[in-house]
């Protein structure tokens, strides 16, 4: 950001124009599922805003290089990285690639997620361990890995909740389940790592407009219309909605929220 202001010299009005300190800047973070949807709206957001962003994605490489290619095209810096956060070795090669390009990690979203709906009567243990591998699991091992490789000053985790722990919808026994776990965490760090001066919250969104929900099936579905009706905002969300949560959470603004679980649903609850 540019201030303009002016000084006086021999009587003589001269501007000078004083450049700021964005929010995040000298900051590094790491956002997981970052090629699309919602990771890829904070990613942006967080690099407007001075971060160096990490870019993982787990297999959407030519989406993945879209956003770090439109990051870098507005002026910020960052980078793709491939990994399934479910994956030890993967994590490690994650944070040795971060570590490498920009050095010591000050923020982490953990926003890799999927989900699948699907009454009882179709549960299966693959959708069970699908799930709950990215959703729980891989939230763990990623921030067991960035703790490793985090700045020595503390900083911030953000974890990727959602609002079906509040709504229960019908269908979303398994999912819902993830998401109730990742509450569960975030309380749990909060206190753990406190002492570390690293604070974890985490944003719970209702349905946001990606090309995931588009692929699903819901956008356009008479539960996108449900939604958008009885939100007191009158809509869904979109990935900027979430993504000025995150930078919210991400920055000094935000020094004494940790333990946190945001709703980020428009009002639903």
């Amino acid at each position: 950001m540019i201030v303009p202001f002016t000084i006086y010299i021999c009587g003589t009005i001269i501007p000078i124009k004083k450049i700021t300190m964005k929010k995040l800047e000298n900051k590094v973070a790491v956002v997981t599922g970052a090629s699309k949807g919602i990771g890829a709206g904070i990613a942006k957001k967080l690099a407007s805003a001075g971060a160096s962003v990490v870019v993982n994605y787990a297999s959407s490489k030519a989406d993945a290089d879209k956003v770090v290619q439109e990051i870098i095209a507005n002026g910020g810096k960052a980078i793709a990285v491939q990994g399934n956060v479910s994956k030890t070795d993967d994590i490690s090669r994650l944070f040795q690639e971060t570590t490498s390009a920009f050095g010591a990690v000050d923020i982490l979203v953990n926003n890799a997620g999927i989900y699948k709906f699907g009454a009882i009567e179709e549960i299966n243990e693959e959708d069970f361990h699908s799930q709950f591998n990215t959703n729980v699991l891989g939230l763990l091992l990623t921030t067991q890995g960035a703790l490793k490789n985090f700045n020595q000053d503390g900083g911030s985790i953000i974890n990727i909740g959602s609002v079906v722990t509040n709504i229960a919808p019908v269908g979303s026994s398994i999912y819902t389940a993830t998401k109730g776990a990742v509450d569960s965490i975030t309380h749990v760090l909060s206190k753990e790592l406190g002492p570390k001066k690293i604070r974890v919250n985490s944003i719970n969104p209702g349905m946001v407009e990606t090309e995931g929900t588009h692929t699903a099936g819901f956008i356009g579905s008479d539960f996108a219309t449900e939604s958008a009706r009885t939100a007191p905002l009158g809509r869904i969300a979109q990935p900027e909605d979430i993504a000025l949560v995150a930078l919210f959470l991400a920055s000094e603004d935000s020094r004494w929220l940790t333990g946190e679980t945001l709703l980020a649903s428009g009002g639903i609850r």
